[in-house]
């Protein structure tokens, strides 16, 4: 009986242990016994003495290596939250609660995580339980030093770097080009230097950071490629407007440290002489004013709100035919080299999607008394342009598509004939130009002949150099009519249809279209 009754006792629970360690940063973990072993030896012993309580160990090891407490961006931490997802821990072990995270706001979300696949959390040299309220004050009171710790450090170390950009010391950050990193200081490299002091002269050559651009690219100058600490390689490709213009502005090439605004005097070489380098500087500053007053010029209701399908910029655009001024909206990757990544439409007429997206904003404000400029200042955030819609993203955070596509602009031409001749292909270029000069030219042999300045055809012939036959048929095209000229002048006739066919055509007008075989418009 009392077998019996031993036989059916409830096994006890079993709890599955995962232990989490972080260093900040990677110095030392090269040594046989570094502080992730330190850390991870100090818990292990912990799950040990719980052993009468359940605890097991999981043989997975969770180990972040230099990455921060302030970020939950560490791939060990992510296993470990992937873990707990999946019900293979069902407690976590710590030897102090600031490994797991410095931030408060971050372990919020932690602990969200914790109670929804009821997983405890344990700090080996801090006692407190997460399943009882003063376990939970108690932790957040130590995460608020944890965090308070961080926000200090984070600031001794800003002032530390303040202090000493102000004395022109390098410490760290992207490597200019032109410049080598040795024992923390920068170095001219002189191939790369070469190319800085390139860009400079040409850009005072051309004047023009897009015709720097396209220079650059077809010599094939591309940046420096460079391997991330994740092992990513970036780089190698072409200089675009907005890094010429941070590169030739950037007073490192004059022997300065830059921060915040300032520069300070460093103790790195200068690769750029001070003439040159405030030459350009003028002239960035005199394209730019330049640019802005021909934007303001421009009238460009969407100026810096207008997007191409792609998120590039669309900036204002100006052609001039005759006496009219035509007003559009270009991708500025086109300005750039860079057609290939422009969107689907890369240049549209302003007038009409200005009024488009006016007409959208003035059915949504219809008791709104501003003026198209204001408007739009207002209310539009952005707009972008596809093939098929324009999407608006208005100021108070509300998005919408408009169906749209633009005119084009090319005409068909209408060939002019029986119905059956709709689908004609027009006259060649070639023939419309010999057909056009020949009517020109019996208009003017006929004005000729009427003032008197000329008395025969003969006479004509003997001019020319040609036959009085061929002075017969030129004339001939002077008696066209008016519309089947215009039809030529518009390319509309039918191919076919040349000088040659027009030869000796009837006096009156509207034989002439009988003999032609034309339709009279």
């Amino acid at each position: 009986m009392r077998a019996s009754q031993s036989t059916k006792k409830a096994a006890a629970p079993t709890f599955r242990c995962a232990i989490y360690t972080r260093v900040s940063t990677d110095d030392g973990l090269d040594q046989d016994f570094n502080s992730l072993d330190a850390q991870r030896e100090a818990a292990e012993a912990y799950i040990k003495s719980q052993a009468s309580e359940g605890w097991t160990l999981v043989p997975t090891q969770f180990n972040d290596g230099g990455f921060s407490g302030g970020s939950m961006e560490r791939p060990a931490l992510q296993l470990l939250l992937d873990a707990i997802r999946l019900k293979r821990v069902d407690i976590i072990v710590v030897y102090k609660v600031d490994r797991l995270t410095r931030s408060l706001a971050d372990f919020a979300k932690l602990v969200d995580l914790f109670d929804a696949h009821k997983v405890t959390f344990v700090s080996v040299t801090q006692s407190f339980n997460t399943t009882t309220s003063m376990g939970r004050l108690t932790l957040n009171m130590l995460l608020s030093f944890a965090q308070f710790e961080r926000e200090v450090t984070g600031e001794r170390i800003r002032d530390k770097i303040a202090a000493s950009k102000k004395r022109g010391i390098w410490v760290g950050g992207v490597i200019p080009l032109g410049y080598r990193v040795e024992d923390r200081k920068l170095l001219v490299d002189e191939a790369e230097a070469s190319l800085v002091r390139l860009i400079f002269e040409r850009y005072l050559a051309l004047g023009s950071l897009p015709r720097l651009q396209t220079e650059l690219r077809e010599a094939g100058v591309t940046t420096r490629v460079r391997a991330l600490a994740t092992g990513k390689r970036i780089g190698g490709v072409a200089l675009t407007n907005g890094p010429l213009a941070y590169l030739l502005r950037n007073r490192v090439y004059l022997g300065e440290i830059n921060h915040k605004g300032s520069s300070y005097k460093g103790e790195h070489e200068a690769i750029i002489e001070t003439a040159m380098f405030e030459a350009v500087q003028d002239r960035l500053l005199a394209n730019l004013n330049g640019q802005r007053k021909q934007r303001q010029a421009s009238e460009a209701l969407l100026l810096g709100l207008l997007q191409d399908g792609r998120g590039h910029p669309m900036t204002p655009s100006t052609t001039k035919k005759k006496s009219l001024i035509y007003r559009y909206y270009v991708s500025c990757v086109l300005a750039q080299g860079r057609s290939s990544e422009a969107g689907a439409v890369r240049r549209v007429s302003a007038p009409e999607v200005e009024t488009i997206i006016l007409n959208a904003l003035r059915a949504r404000h219809q008791k709104s008394e501003l003026d198209d400029a204001a408007l739009v200042a207002q209310h539009l955030e952005t707009a972008r342009l596809h093939a098929d819609r324009i999407e608006l993203t208005l100021t108070s955070g509300e998005s919408f598509q408009l169906s749209w596509s633009p005119k084009t602009r090319i005409r068909r031409r209408e060939i002019i004939g029986p119905a059956s001749a709709q689908t004609q292909r027009p006259i060649k270029a070639e023939a419309r130009v010999v057909l056009l000069r020949s009517i020109a030219l019996g208009r003017r042999w006929l004005e000729q002949l009427v003032k008197g300045s000329v008395t025969s055809l003969e006479a004509i012939a003997e001019r020319e150099g040609c036959s009085k036959r061929h002075v017969e048929r030129t004339l001939s095209n002077a008696f066209l009519a008016p519309q089947i000229i215009k039809a030529a002048v518009d390319g509309q006739l039918p191919r076919g249809v040349n000088a040659k066919a027009l030869v000796d055509a009837p006096a009156e007008w509207a034989q002439q279209w009988h003999v032609l075989g034309l339709q009279q418009g």
